[in-house]
């Protein structure tokens, strides 16, 4: 039992018993490095059989850093930036994703 697993276990039995997880999201990812490329082959190979792993990474940017001491989102800090782009798709993957469920919810109650 990984780590992960465990942790989220945890979590059910003492604050959430209903916590669904949709996906892994991997934040700060810098693809211009070869290191970067294979953790996230490495991790969509290992975990994609078993949880989605979002087809949107966030990227590392000093831009996004500086929005926490400003205490502005990302969208009010840099809106134009890249930080705030994979956001926007994020949500357009995480929405069609939701519409995919509903759709195949509503199939399976006729």
């Amino acid at each position: 039992m990984t780590a992960n697993v465990i942790v989220i276990n945890k979590i059910r039995r003492q604050i959430n018993p209903k916590i669904r997880i949709d996906g892994i999201l991997l934040t700060m990812v810098d693809s211009r490095t070869n290191y970067a490329k294979e953790v996230s082959a490495l991790l969509r190979d290992t975990y994609g059989g078993r949880i989605k792993v979002f087809n949107t990474d966030i990227p590392h940017s000093v831009r996004a850093a500086e929005t926490s001491a400003e205490g502005k989102s990302i969208f009010a800090h840099d809106p134009k930036g890249k930080v705030a782009t994979a956001y926007h798709a994020l949500t357009k993957e995480v929405l069609e994703i939701e519409k995919q469920r509903q759709k195949h919810k509503s199939d399976t109650c006729r």
